[in-house]
């Protein structure tokens, strides 16, 4: 006589389907504006993050910017000096100082130009939060598809 086949125990585990109750509509409102606020302080913690991290990487480069405006700084004025001192040997100081000054002035000006065209194309929105905020808008007035 053969035994009876015994089952064996599953490695998958099983997967409950939720228990289905009738709820009333207020039970439904009450639960779509739970979810719903859960996914705006969601929504609000993902732009407060990606703004942090905006802001770290940011503050980096500024720091390694200003160290570089400083010795930059410190090689101009004493460039600026050599180069007077050099056209002093071909004319007078006065002169030579004004021409330096007015060459400054030229830099300065373009400087000033392409800064704030550079400027113009800073983006400060949080444009992953702006993506998934226009899905879920989506999401909301479809919430079936």
């Amino acid at each position: 006589m053969s035994s009876p086949q015994v089952p064996q125990p599953s490695s998958e585990p099983r997967v409950r389907e939720p228990e289905r109750r009738d709820e009333s509509l207020g039970e439904l409102l009450s639960t779509a504006m739970g979810d719903l606020q859960k996914l705006f302080r969601q929504e609000v913690n993902l732009a407060k993050a990606e703004l942090r991290e905006e802001g770290v990487k940011a503050g980096k480069a500024a720091g390694m910017l200003a160290g570089a405006a400083v010795a930059g700084l410190l090689f101009l004025v004493l460039a600026s000096f050599a180069l007077v001192y050099a056209l002093a040997n071909v004319m007078d100081a006065g002169w030579a100082a004004l021409i330096v000054a007015a060459l400054w002035a030229i830099a300065a000006a373009v400087l000033a130009v392409l800064g704030r065209n550079r400027m113009r194309e800073v983006s400060p929105k949080p444009e992953q939060t702006v993506e998934t905020l226009k899905e879920d808008a989506q999401w909301a007035k479809h919430p079936t598809r």
